[in-house]
């Protein structure tokens, strides 16, 4: 196919708006001349030149169909250059590129090394720049006085900056342009665009680029030159150096020649952003550097296009804010949200805290402080504001370098807050400086009500204004200098907020706080005030203490407490927060539903009897309505095709169609035909009519057509005709989706842990449908039937009329039953039609089981779904073309082929499927034949994909992007499509994670003035779709008949912000599958509906990919539809809402209208998106758009924004955080409670009552504080639940609602949701440590496989299994010492963390299944050691290793280094805190506890006992006997092991196995001694355990951390370790090294072995006794797929007689194994136990031994109250000494 032949005649059929047009301003012979010289003069492609150029017809087309061609091209050249919110405009004139033309960047006086380069330039150039600028100010007050229409008012004359008579000029040139030179310039700028590559990404760069190309055409043209330049010029010189530089940030070449990626952090890449902005300012132009030194700057403007490609772009950019891998990003870009947070805090509780500031408190007084302590102290919140501040001010400076010229002055900013953090500060000096706390000074208390109130100022004014806004910032009205207009323009334009969106969102915010700030103070820091009354006023100076420490370490335990308490009241005040925000936002939402019409309580009453008029007045275009078509008729049509379109998706039968449709009858006059309306429309809504049948139960179809009516109710603009409605593209990525079920997958079982078929699941959900299909499939078979017999006998003339009979019969008169009257016929021909019933196909022909897999597949997450269901826009259109011009019948004289060509000819001018098939050359032959089949069915389909051929000359691999339809012609050899156009690139163009590269690729063959961005797992309908002309005209652009742009002098009034993007309510088709399927389409829902219509009222709503309509050239010249840096925009689609926003794009929301969308099923697909979603979360935190929106946003839409995105995240981990330091308050809070005698509960006592017995330890309060924060716990994780049920009240009602919300409860969805929080703060914490965020294929199929123990034990061992072990043991200890009710709440967090994997796997408790699970475990334990196994302990514990240390570069291709993802060694920094610091604290809390517990408080002369040594006895002890054992096994495998190997191939894994087993005995060895040592008491010897657990981890994490050297990637020194053989192991002079750092390694996994094996038995036998239930498989089936009871029919799995043998061998031995193992685990336990129990005064025996000091005595008296007090404890209230008063 010639791709640049021309062909004008199709022109006029695609383009009639533009091309049939006689008064057209540019004809396509001229249009096609135009792209014609471009490319010659360029050096374009010819085949991107032809792309582009059909690209500009159908943009004109569209818009010429609503408007005259002319105002079509003035608006184009509008939007695209010339226009107030254009992109170049705003570039043009940020960059000063005005100043460029007038006196040159080489003569102006710009900043820091630009300034000092333009006076050394111009020096040599013999020039004086002060005299250029002097010269320039007098032309242009000349040029101002020689036009008075400029009208600068007095101001505007003083400032230099304005930009008044710039704009003047710009607009006298924008109207001095011909129609032919907007054509033109619009055809340069789409041309450099069309093959910029990754360079559209940085869509300054391409502005830049277009302004030098213009130049040089326009001194060329001036010149009448006829200059051209070869083909691929424009590709090669200017992108192609481009690319090549940003290719070589990410990658680099190896040694063999190939691409590998970079070790490079985010901060040492210079991404596409960083290039980007080189171009806003004049400084970074100026930066510009040829290969011969010169400055692009000092070349003449109509020269510097040729001189680009001459350019060291490598010398030219740098980094503009670097993305350091750190927390500091949220202190700088949130410091509002600590602002809010830490000051009231500070505040409520210093001011329930006075016993912390008060002289000698005594609780028999409650003696108060003074007036000036108090409120001097709550002031110090000032102090902490200015502080935060400080910090927040300090990070930025490290984010945003000071070379960068939109960097602020932050030494202004610095000073300002350092003068204010004294004004807050000092006073503070003064008081508590010159007064002790019992003097009362008046002067003092003056002082602090003055410091009190300038530290509230402080705050308010601190939190509501951005931190971008203070102290000489550019946000500054009034006082803008030019240099920050760029700043301004790019990254500040946000649309102001106006009316009702404006009270919306301040309303909002004033509810959340205030809510919040009550509820904190009476619910949270009042339950605090005693507990900071006791536990700091308490003196535990009578506590024996340790040997070593004495009692320096026991005395602080109370306050150690307190201090943790208070950390986990911050928590919960975060907390509070966000669960008053949902409230809030969900209250909101509901009113706003309401308001709407969306909500089934307001406008749902006679929804379906005005349904017909709604249809007519909101679907139907007015235009050619008229009496002569009556609105029924056009009514009936509209409604038909809605009904027959169901009925051909198998939503509904034969029966239900002929009740639903608008049927023809006889008139009573018979005279003619009357229309018969579908009672239906009645019955729905009247309550007293006979209920009929319509729709089958649960229906789908029921569902839609119910939404269908209900969003006619609500406002929607008035449609447009078809003709006048704007063009667009539909684009869906595609990268291994599915695209149709092939039959395999459909009939036969996943996997050996399958029970059932998709198939058969897939009958289960769609039981009707399924019906539905088969007898649609019966027809079919009878009308073949019947064809083949006519034709045998040449009967042809009844084909027709028997196939029209077989239709319309009932499935009962399928068979006549006259002709079986022999019961054996009859029987046969039942079994005959068995594989009907089973399959959907009795018959090997391609046609039917086609059929039944594209039955599956539509009701799947595919591909096909996806297609089909997004081109019912093209049968829309049609539709409605034909519905409101009935003219066209008689104008076609009912030539139906004729008619339909013309239909089909308006649906592809007005709409574009493209379908972004990356991997198009690549796929398999089974993906070529699905791709065959959408192609076939739609051919009108657009493919972009990738095409690579080799090089004849360099053998180097050439990249094209291509294009191709259903109507190309197809290779022979290869069976793909040849391409419509095929567009030369300069690289690979995939250099990120996919995505947003693919749409990237494809987005230059989108058509039109919108793109509509779905994913490959959604749908849509018919009656959807016919929506899409009011959809469209939310973008308030169908008016162009504006005043003309460019008249200078002319104030126009300010133009609303574009929307930018339109934002639509999605279904989630895949909810009501499982528990786990409905939990992940309940937050989808809700967030893409519920949270979505509040988040667009107040403009705080992104973009999240789909299915999101988009202002095509709004956003394509703007960067595109998502950003693509490796890692860093992981998550795409959210930085194109984020880029729309700062650039003074709006985002809406429609509620009108909905796509279906699937969402993940099984319990690791759901939690891979997750991972993936936290991990984005993670890179979202660095990047540059965080830093704009959150210190440049007020205040109001600045929380918005944080707490839909960011702070979801952050939430997330600050529950993490609350769980575990609460835990450790347990620990310690136990600790106190066992040792010590509590005070007497007395009912109605008042605080100064003497507490009894004399000398107890009041820590009630303290306990009571407990329930308090499980309450807060509690509601913060089921307010989760709040949103969808809220959801499903507003569109369901009550009762379905209530049904939902009980279906979760019951399926155990509290579980997944505290697992989900925890994989969410564990993925946004490990990548802000690690790094390596990275896309997660999630796999979308049904969850009905089993996973193996071992898989999923790896998989969340780290995540969550390890944090539940340890809250278990906590748990447990806090249950033993301070038993409360409220702690059985966390048994479930404990049972959620460790056990929701296998909760939630399918047949998890098959006993069979179990016991082979258990031997593949210990499989997995044990294998890996003789030779690499991928699926094994020893990789999975070398991979979470690498983590830390990263892999060596130096590979010896070997298999085990295959599939090992590129490592880089943690940075030290990153880690401190997370992974060394934390686990110190950690460690510390506990050791405090630990030795409080063991000092012996209340004893009479106690003798200390070595409570550390003891610590580090059984710590060490494992260890030191595993590095004996090992060493020993070293120099056994080193010196007999290559030996043996010749013999036993096995022998790596028997000395494992030794070392292993010796290491499981020595750590059982350890535990034993643990019980002895703490005297077998049980409390003591549990947080012995759990403090020894916690320093061994700290010292392995330090040893990985600082001592350990990088990973080999092979695993050949792995295996040299256990069988001895170094030598040829390809590890080169690391050899000599490398046995002593695997001598570490192998110590520490020694432990980790042992807590491996131990906690995964754990695991195994706590489900134990869930094997015994009877039919457990079957009711674990039932709760968790949401199946009815007789659906749960499981196929039995069919094994050979074999295989049974061994399974049932297997299981026999297994069984036997583990429960010997069982047995001696719990006699290891209980032995100790009942040894307490039974042998009294243990201790009392080994008096007068060495083990004396070293065993904690037990059974002691510990009771010193009462009248064992000692004698300084007050037995009355002293007297209450009055403050001394001073001036």
């Amino acid at each position: 196919m010639d791709i640049n032949s021309p062909n004008p005649s199709l022109s006029d059929i695609d383009y009639p708006a533009w091309c049939q047009d006689d008064e057209v301003p540019v004809t396509t012979a001229e249009l096609r001349q135009i792209f014609d010289e471009l490319a010659e003069r360029f050096g374009f492609q010819q085949s991107s030149k032809e792309n582009m150029y059909h690209h500009l017809l159908a943009q004109l087309d569209s818009r010429a169909s609503r408007t005259t061609t002319y105002t079509a091209l003035l608006s184009l050249h509008v939007s695209y250059i010339g226009g107030e919110n254009s992109n170049y405009r705003k570039w043009y004139f940020a960059a000063q590129l005005d100043l460029d033309d007038e006196i040159g960047f080489q003569n102006m006086k710009l900043t820091g090394e630009s300034r000092k380069r333009n006076f050394k330039f111009a020096k040599k150039r013999g020039t004086s720049i002060n005299q250029q600028l002097e010269e320039w100010k007098e032309r242009e007050k000349e040029f101002e006085d020689n036009h008075p229409k400029i009208g600068l008012t007095r101001d505007q004359l003083e400032n230099e900056n304005n930009l008044k008579t710039a704009d003047y000029k710009w607009k006298s040139n924008m109207k001095q342009l011909t129609s032919k030179q907007m054509a033109r310039q619009i055809a340069l700028y789409l041309l450099c665009w069309g093959e910029a590559n990754q360079v559209r990404f940085a869509p300054e760069c391409i502005c830049f680029i277009f302004k030098c190309a213009l130049d040089y055409d326009n001194s060329l043209t001036i010149s009448n030159s006829n200059q051209t330049i070869e083909e691929y010029s424009y590709l090669n010189d200017i992108i192609t150096p481009l690319y090549t530089f940003l290719k070589q940030q990410i990658y680099k070449k190896n040694s063999n020649g190939e691409w590998i990626k970079r070790e490079n952090d985010h901060r040492d890449i210079i991404g596409y952003d960083d290039v980007n902005q080189l171009f806003w300012y004049p400084e970074g132009i100026e930066r510009i550097v040829l290969k011969t030194s010169e400055r692009l700057v000092d070349i003449p403007r109509g020269d510097r296009y040729l001189s680009l490609k001459n350019v060291t772009w490598s010398k030219v950019f740098y980094k503009t804010y670097k993305e350091r891998r750190s927390w500091m990003h949220c202190f700088t870009n949130f410091n509002r949200f600590w602002l809010i947070h830490f000051t009231p805090f500070w505040i409520f509780t210093s001011f329930n805290s006075p016993t912390l500031y008060t002289m000698n408190y005594v609780q028999l007084l409650n003696n108060q402080p003074t007036y000036q302590s108090r409120l001097s102290v709550m002031a110090f919140g000032g102090t902490i504001t200015c502080l935060v501040q400080i910090f927040a001010t300090i990070f930025e400076w490290s984010f945003v370098p000071r070379r960068w010229p939109g960097a602020q002055h932050l030494s202004t900013r610095m000073t300002g807050l350092i003068f204010c953090l004294l004004i807050n500060f000092c006073p503070s000096i003064y008081i508590f400086g010159f007064f002790d706390l019992h003097t009362h000074s008046k002067s003092a208390y003056i002082v602090s009500m003055i410091q009190f109130i300038i530290s509230l100022i402080t705050t308010l004014l601190f939190s509501i204004r951005p931190l971008g806004g203070f102290f000489g910032s550019y946000l500054k009205k009034g006082v803008q200098k030019r240099r920050y207009i760029s700043s301004q323009t790019f990254t500040a334009s946000f649309p102001k907020l106006t009316g009702r969106s404006k009270w919306f969102s301040i309303g909002l915010w004033i509810f959340v706080f205030l809510a919040k700030y009550l509820e904190s103070y009476f619910f949270l820091t009042l339950s605090l005030r005693d507990p900071i009354r006791v536990l700091s006023t308490m003196d535990l100076s009578r506590c024996g203490g340790d040997a070593i420490f004495g009692k320096s370490l026991c005395v602080w335990q109370a306050q150690v407490t307190l201090v943790l308490m208070l950390l986990c009241d911050l928590c919960l005040f975060f907390l509070d927060t966000y669960l008053w925000y949902i409230i809030c936002n969900c209250i909101f939402s509901l009113l706003l539903s309401l308001s709407l019409g969306t909500s089934i309580f307001t406008p749902w009453k006679n929804i379906y009897s005005r349904l017909p008029k709604r249809i007519y007045s909101k679907i139907i275009s007015t235009v050619e309505k008229n009496a002569r078509f009556k609105s029924k008729l056009l009514v009936s049509q509209i409604w038909n095709a809605i009904i027959i379109s169901m009925y051909r998706e198998h939503l509904l039968s034969i029966e239900h169609i002929q009740r639903l449709l608008y049927q023809q009858m006889d008139s009573t006059l018979l005279d003619s035909k009357t229309l018969r309306s579908p009672t239906f429309f009645v019955a729905q809504d009247d309550s007293t009519y006979k209920s009929m049948e319509f729709f089958p139960k649960n229906s789908e179809a029921k569902r839609r057509i119910s939404f269908f009516a209900q969003s006619l109710s609500t406002p929607i603009s008035e449609p447009i005709p078809i003709e006048y409605m704007p063009s667009f593209t539909v684009i869906v990525p595609h990268y291994s989706e599915k695209i149709i079920l092939s039959l395999k997958e459909i009939i036969k079982e996943e996997s050996s842990g399958s029970r059932m078929t998709v198939l058969e699941y897939l009958k289960h959900l769609h039981p009707s449908e399924w019906s539905y299909f088969v007898r649609d499939t019966k027809l079919l078979n009878i009308e073949n039937e019947v064809k083949m017999k006519l034709e045998n006998d040449g009967q042809s003339k009844i084909i027709t009329e028997s196939s029209n009979t077989a239709s319309s019969e009932n499935t009962n008169t399928f068979l006549n039953k006259e002709e079986y009257r022999d019961a054996e016929k009859l029987v046969q021909d039942k079994i005959n039609e068995l594989p009907l019933e089973l399959f959907g196909f009795k018959s090997s022909d391609t046609s039917y089981t086609l059929r039944t897999r594209l039955w599956a597949s539509l009701r799947t997450q595919t591909l096909y779904r996806t297609i089909s269901g997004f081109m019912n826009y093209g049968k829309a259109i049609k539709l409605l073309q034909r519905i409101e011009n009935p003219s066209l019948l008689e104008y076609f004289n009912n030539d139906s082929d004729a008619l339909e060509n013309c239909l089909e000819n308006v649906a592809n001018r007005k709409f574009r499927m493209l379908v972004a098939m990356q991997r198009y050359t690549q796929f398999s032959k089974e993906e070529i034949l699905d791709t065959e089949v959408l192609l076939k069915s739609y051919p009108n389909i657009h493919i972009s994909y990738l095409s690579i051929e080799k090089d004849p000359i360099s053998n180097q691999p050439i990249y094209y992007s291509c294009l191709t339809n259903g109507f190309a012609e197809m290779n022979n050899e290869t069976r793909l499509r040849e391409p419509i156009f095929k567009i030369r690139l300069s690289g690979n163009p995939i250099l990120g994670d996919g995505k947003s590269d693919n749409q990237n690729n494809a987005i230059i063959f989108y058509r039109g003035e919108y793109i509509q961005v779905v994913d490959a797992n959604q749908d849509n309908y018919l009656e959807e779709c016919l929506k899409i002309r009011s959809l469209l005209s939310e973008f308030d652009e169908l008016d162009l008949e504006n005043p003309v742009p460019y008249i200078p002098g002319i104030q126009y009034e300010e133009e609303p912000a574009p929307i930018a993007i339109l934002g639509a309510r999605e279904y989630i088709f895949s909810e009501n599958i499982g528990v786990l399927g409905d939990i992940a389409a309940g937050k989808e829902q809700t967030f893409g509906t519920l949270f979505a219509r509040t988040l667009a009222e107040i403009d705080g709503k992104l973009h999240y990919g789909h299915p999101d309509f988009i202002n095509a050239i709004f956003m394509t010249t703007r960067g595109g539809l998502s950003k693509a840096q490796k890692g860093l925009h992981l998550n795409e689609d959210i930085y194109a809402g984020m880029n729309a926003l700062c650039r003074g794009g709006r985002i809406k929301h429609s509620d009108y209208y909905q796509c279906g969308k699937g969402r993940d099923l099984g319990f690791s697909s759901i939690l891979n998106f997750t991972t993936k979603i936290g991990a984005g979360m993670g890179e979202q935190l660095l990047s540059r758009e965080y830093y704009y929106l959150g210190t440049q946003l007020p205040m109001d839409r600045f929380l918005t924004f944080f707490y839909a995105h960011p702070g979801f995240h952050l939430n997330n981990l600050f529950i993490s955080m609350s769980l575990h330091l609460f835990f450790l308050l347990l620990l310690n809070l136990g600790s106190l409670s066992y040792e010590t005698v509590h005070c007497y509960k007395v009912k109605h006592s008042v605080l100064t009552d003497l507490q009894r017995p004399i000398g107890c330890y009041n820590i009630d309060p303290a306990l009571h504080w407990v329930s308090i924060f499980v309450l807060s716990i509690f509601i913060v994780f089921f307010i989760a639940f709040a949103p969808l049920l809220i959801q499903e009240l507003l569109e369901k009602g009550i009762i379905k609602a209530f049904i939902r919300f009980l279906h979760h409860i019951f399926s155990m969805a509290p579980l997944f949701e505290v697992f989900v929080c925890q994989i969410y703060s564990n993925a946004l914490l490990t990548d802000l440590t690690f790094g390596g965020a990275k896309y997660i294929s999630t796999g979308r199929g049904f969850a009905i496989t089993r996973v193996n123990f071992s898989d999923l034990y790896s998989k969340f061992v780290t995540t969550s299994i390890y944090s539940g072990l340890q809250i278990f043991l906590m748990l447990l200890f806090a249950t033993a010492s301070i038993w409360h009710p409220a702690l059985l709440w966390f048994w479930l967090t404990v049972i959620s963390l460790c056990f929701a994997p296998f909760i939630f796997n399918p047949h998890q408790f098959s006993f069979s299944e179990f016991f082979i699970d258990y031997r593949n475990f210990l499989f997995w334990l044990s294998s890996g050691n003789s030779r690499y196994r991928r699926e094994s302990w020893a990789t999975y514990v070398k991979t979470a290793r690498a983590r830390f240390t990263g892999y060596k570069k130096l590979l010896i291709t070997d298999s085990s280094e295959k599939g090992r993802d590129d490592a880089k060694r943690a940075n030290f920094w990153n880690v401190l805190f997370p992974e060394l610091l934390i686990p110190l604290f950690v460690f510390v809390c506990n050791f405090f506890a630990y030795s409080f517990i063991n000092a012996q408080t209340g004893v009479k002369n106690p003798l200390p006992t070595n409570s550390v040594v003891r610590l580090l006895l059984v710590s060490l002890l494992p260890i030191i006997l595993n590095m004996a054992i090992l060493l020993n096994l070293f120099f056994v495998s080193f010196i007999c092991g290559p030996i043996i190997l010749c013999c036993n191939a096995n022998t790596g894994a028997t000395i494992a196995f030794i070392a292993h087993a010796s290491s499981i005995i020595f750590h059982i060895m350890s535990f034993e001694l643990m019980w002895f040592l703490e005297g077998l008491a049980f409390s003591r010897t549990l947080i012995l355990f759990i403090t020894s657990i916690n320093l061994q981890l700290l010292l392995f994490r330090i040893v990985t951390l600082v001592f350990l050297t990088r990973e080999f990637k092979s695993d050949k020194s792995h295996l040299a370790w256990w069988n001895g053989k170094w030598y040829r192991t390809g590890l080169g002079w690391n050899i000599i090294l490398q046995p002593m750092r695997e001598y570490v390694v192998k110590v520490m996994e020694s432990s980790y072995f042992s807590a491996d094996f131990f906690l995964g038995h754990f695991l195994l036998y706590f489900q134990t006794p869930l094997l015994f239930v009877p039919f457990i498989d079957y009711w674990h089936s039932i709760v968790l797929f949401w199946l009815k009871p007789r659906h749960v029919v499981w196929n039995k799995q069919l094994h050979t007689k074999k295989q049974i043998k061994w399974r049932n061998r297997t299981v026999q031995k297994y069984f036997v194994f583990y429960i010997f193992n069982l047995i001696l685990m719990l006699g290891l336990i209980l032995a100790p136990i009942l040894g307490y129990k039974y042998i009294p005064d243990f201790d009392k025996h080994l008096i007068d031994t060495p083990f004396e000091v070293l065993i904690q005595p037990n059974s002691q008296n510990n009771n010193d109250t009462g009248s064992n007090a000692p004698s300084y404890i007050l037995r009355t209230t002293p007297k209450l000494i009055p403050f001394k008063t001073v001036m």
